[in-house]
């Protein structure tokens, strides 16, 4: 056993709500924690854990300081459930969030508080890097891909099916592209674009069944090019937050496409408000196209991962089983245009947030 104390591993649960009192004894050892050796209920400060590594079914998350909440989220080649979700409460109780369902708190009638973690690591926004690396990307005269519905699933306008986190932006999401190179070969500016577009996706609700913009997400504003970097590990984890919310391109673990981390405030009774979520593709093992065209082969669209990981930012979970026309479908399809455009269930995940 990784520590001594009165709780019992049934403590770990699918909610953002501790299930046991805090123990009188913890003394944790060396090895590697996951949350069932440092399960629900637990006191991160008893135990001395803020800063150790809590990981579930291949991520993980550097426990953060009290009154927080962080989620992770992988979006995986092969459809397989990768996040979860830990808070930790002001008094140091540490809980877990492992469902695919909804999470615990829905009331969305919180407000935006003001970070007081601040990096000051910006550069001018100028675009340095001019060249694109994909020759598809950069001047193919081939047409796009059409967005075409996957035969197995429920069209994207007749699935409603969606599932949301205990996360809100309650203010504006300001964001960064962080040091080194980006998908597709994309240079900054062309990367800025792109991802720009698939945070517009979400904020604008951006579909093809008839749905107007009900969605009151604040709006996603580009500060400044940084030369930090996502606070992610080539390991799938969620390390300590630096305070800006950076998207980039890098290492992660070889079945990963793309993974989000995202922090909050804890804030029982109502939504949790986003503090920081940073965004990382994997340059490493995957390719990357802005362009899908019809001799695309074995690349995933930047637009596409964006607009998923882009739905995370903004407090939706991933989908599994028969929903592969829904943006938030667990697990990116190559060569495929399809997740730029939300589908019923994604405009209804974020209806019922903002």
């Amino acid at each position: 056993m990784a520590f001594a104390l009165a709780a019992s591993l049934s403590a770990v649960v699918g909610s953002a709500e501790p299930a046991t009192a805090a123990p009188d004894v913890c003394e944790l050892t060396e090895e590697e924690l996951t949350v069932y050796n440092l399960p629900a209920g637990t006191s991160v400060i008893l135990c001395d854990a803020v800063g150790r590594v809590v990981t579930y079914e291949g991520t993980g998350i550097e426990v953060p300081e009290p009154g927080t909440s962080v989620t992770a989220h992988a979006l995986t080649d092969d459809g397989e459930h990768a996040g979860f979700a830990l808070q930790v409460s002001t008094d140091g109780i540490i809980s877990y969030d492992l469902t695919e369902g909804e999470s615990a708190d829905t009331s969305t009638e919180g407000s935006d508080v003001a970070d007081t973690t601040r990096n000051p690591a910006e550069t001018p926004v100028t675009d340095s890097d001019s060249t694109d690396a994909d020759e598809v990307d950069s001047g193919s005269s081939e047409a796009e891909v059409a967005d075409v519905d996957a035969a197995a699933s429920p069209g994207a306008c007749s699935d409603s099916t969606y599932a949301t986190y205990d996360l809100k932006e309650y203010g504006t999401y300001n964001w960064y592209i962080g040091d080194g190179g980006l998908p597709a070969g994309l240079s900054k500016n062309d990367a800025l674009w792109a991802f720009y577009e698939a945070l517009d996706n979400i904020t604008e609700s951006n579909n093809n069944c008839g749905y107007s913009d009900q969605v009151d997400a604040h709006k996603a504003n580009f500060l400044a090019y940084t030369s930090y970097e996502a606070d992610i590990s080539s390991s799938n984890n969620c390390t300590d937050r630096d305070g800006l919310s950076t998207w980039d391109a890098g290492d992660l673990k070889s079945d990963t496409v793309a993974f989000t981390c995202a922090w909050s405030w804890a804030t029982p009774g109502v939504k949790n408000d986003l503090r920081e979520a940073d965004v990382r593709f994997n340059t490493v093992d995957k390719d990357f196209t802005n362009k899908p065209t019809s001799s695309c082969s074995n690349k995933y669209d930047v637009r596409s991962v964006g607009t998923h990981e882009a739905g995370h930012v903004f407090g939706l979970k991933d989908i599994y089983g028969a929903h592969g026309n829904l943006t938030m479908y667990g697990s990116s399809i190559k060569c495929s245009t399809r997740a730029r455009t939300l589908g019923k269930g994604d405009v209804l995940g974020l209806r019922s947030i903002y």
